[in-house]
């Protein structure tokens, strides 16, 4: 079990998600960080490291979610995004100019529209490969200055051999980045298979109340880091300080959250299984995100999605509540993604409650 420094005390993540990023233990003072809510701050002649200056170049108010984001990854303190988006954008901007960048078939459909935007741009050479397959991956790598790894992916949940890959990547010259949005890192820690940089849009379970666009980035390296806070500051995606207030507040509870939905999204894969009306099940085992595809197509998937009365249908994952909808809808949705699947993001309800609901709606 990995184990993390707060307080001079090695606790568990379940202790550190709540104990770190706190303010310094002083009578009277708050036992919560205070939100800073100021664009400028008074500065006099050279700058001093540390120093934020204006709020687009740092923020107080960002710095106790960064430690604790940046602790449970095992990195460097994470760099906040005013969007995961912007975390990625970010990450993707680590490739050489005109370089190649290898990243999975399938991914968040944000990831593979900016990197086919790149492209056509003329900025990087985009080369999709299958992520599972990792002789595939390893022989795509001659070349690449930058390995794009998702696992598991969003929506087919594919799993990739991250440690292997990432060591064959790294012997090819290119650096790696992971996105463990799906994951989170109480369940996978990439740096530690000697990954470059993690991201996550914390918009999902590390807030986990959707109603925060987040971003983050987590490097090992000081320089990699750094290069990380210069594109924040260069291209303006600053988040603001109350929405670092309200991630804060979500990593507080990151692990009850995560035990109580994966634990009901394993019991919902066993049961739908055994559904009729389920044609196929994926779930690797790993994670609240189960996708399912269902007899009759396209449009018994969005009857699916109209029955439920508990699952919300909308297109986030990694909420307190469950969502669900099917991915084929939005026509930039990797193309061979089947037109009847549903993506499944199971919340923190009763398991029962989940499950009967999602029973009538697929039996209709």
């Amino acid at each position: 079990m990995t184990e993390f420094a707060v307080e001079n005390t090695l606790v568990t993540a379940e202790t550190a998600v709540v104990a770190a990023g706190r303010p310094e233990r002083q009578q009277g003072a708050g036992l919560n960080p205070s939100i800073s809510l100021n664009s400028t701050f008074v500065s006099r002649g050279v700058p001093a490291p540390g120093d934020p200056g204006y709020a687009r170049y740092d923020n107080p108010a960002h710095h106790s979610a960064e430690e604790v984001i940046g602790l449970l990854e095992g990195g460097e303190p994470a760099v906040l995004f005013a969007s995961g988006m912007a975390a990625i954008a970010a990450a993707m901007s680590l490739t050489a100019p005109v370089g190649k960048i290898v990243l999975p078939n399938h991914a968040y459909n944000g990831t593979l529209t900016l990197a086919d935007e790149l492209d056509q741009l003329g900025r990087i050479t985009a080369q999709r490969v299958q992520i599972d397959d990792t002789d595939a991956v390893i022989a795509a790598l001659a070349g690449a200055s930058l390995l794009w790894i998702e696992t598991p992916t969003n929506p087919l949940l594919e799993l990739a051999d991250g440690p292997a890959l990432v060591a064959a990547a790294h012997a090819a010259g290119a650096l790696v980045v992971v996105d463990n949005t799906v994951a989170t890192p109480l369940r996978q820690q990439p740096l530690q298979w000697g990954a470059d940089v993690v991201v996550h849009s914390a918009s999902k379970h590390l807030g986990g109340h959707s109603d925060l666009v987040l971003g983050a980035a987590v490097a090992v390296d000081p320089a990699v880091d750094e290069h990380l806070r210069a594109y924040r500051r260069t291209h303006g995606a600053t988040p603001s300080a109350f929405d670092a207030y309200l991630l804060l507040r979500g990593l507080r509870t990151l692990a009850l959250r995560v035990e109580k939905a994966f634990a009901s999204a394993v019991i919902l894969a066993e049961r739908l299984a055994q559904h009729p009306a389920v044609a196929r099940v994926r779930y690797p085992g790993l994670g609240a995100i189960i996708s399912i595809e269902v007899e009759g197509g396209a449009a018994a998937a969005d009857a699916v999605a109209e029955r439920t009365r508990l699952w919300v249908p909308c297109t986030s994952l990694g909420g307190v509540e469950s969502m669900l909808e099917r991915r084929r809808r939005w026509p930039g949705e990797t193309k061979d993604v089947p037109e009847n699947l549903i993506r499944l993001s199971v919340g923190i309800e009763n398991v029962d409650d989940l499950w009967r609901d999602l029973a009538a709606a697929l039996s209709g």
